[in-house]
């Protein structure tokens, strides 16, 4: 089981397909293309029966945290899946991440099973489970990434998402991707994720593209549609 932390920053922009052609032109100068090229990346996120983490999320506070299982395309049970504990706190991003078995991730995040191997990581998850006591599985995301790495500087990072789709049903990174289209047809979401301050270098490119850093959760976005369509189908049973 391997044991990752990240401290970093992450703007996110909503660009277009003609914005996003340019951009990966003009990024390829000074970044790296992802080598595996553009991979599905699948989450599972855990939460409340009544949505309370992605709800205090949402208030925008200056502390916030989440808990995912992500793996890399569906995976078996026996294939490795990441596990990871999202804290945000006054604009940092804080990620600890550990790997196991899905089955075994399954079994500890849902019935309680210890988790193989005992880290630092693995007790930090331990009592984020404890202290919100009745998580479970509750919004599974996809999405296809392409990624690119500074040639320089090994902690900036810009990725591409798009097809991003959500679901409420069938939770389990064994399951084949799919659901509701977050964003709109043409439309990427576009994350810098930076040690530091994003390179000026990186700063005009944008300015010059008219690109600016928006709020989004892929999360987010998916319990607001989540709740949109819950109260139409309670509006389309009143008026029935």
């Amino acid at each position: 089981m391997n044991d990752h932390i990240f401290k970093r920053h992450e703007l996110k922009y909503l660009v277009t397909d003609r914005q996003r052609r340019f951009l990966e032109q003009a990024l390829r100068e000074r970044m790296i293309p992802d080598s595996h090229g553009e991979s599905t990346i699948c989450n599972v996120y855990f939460d409340t029966p009544d949505f309370y983490l992605i709800r205090r999320s949402l208030e925008k506070p200056v502390y916030k945290e989440k808990l995912r299982l992500r793996s890399y395309g569906p995976v078996t049970s026996e294939q490795s899946v990441f596990l990871e504990l999202k804290k945000k706190y006054k604009g940092i991003v804080y990620k600890r991440r550990i790997s196991m078995e899905e089955e075994a991730a399954m079994n500890f995040l849902c019935d309680g099973a210890p988790l193989p191997k005992q880290s630092q990581i693995g007790r930090e998850i331990e009592y984020f489970l404890r202290f919100y006591k009745t998580l479970g599985p509750a919004v599974h995301l996809s999405y296809d990434r392409a990624a690119f790495f500074s040639k320089t500087d090994p902690d900036l990072r810009v990725t591409f998402d798009k097809n991003i789709r959500w679901r409420a049903t069938e939770l389990s990174l064994t399951a084949q991707p799919g659901g509701a289209q977050i964003l709109r047809p043409g439309e990427s979401l576009m994350e810098i994720k930076a040690a530091s301050a994003i390179p000026l270098w990186l700063a005009h490119l944008l300015s010059s593209c008219r690109i600016y850093e928006t709020s989004f959760s892929k999360y987010g976005r998916a319990y607001c549609t989540m709740l949109q369509d819950n109260l139409n189908e309670t509006r389309g049973v009143f008026c029935a």
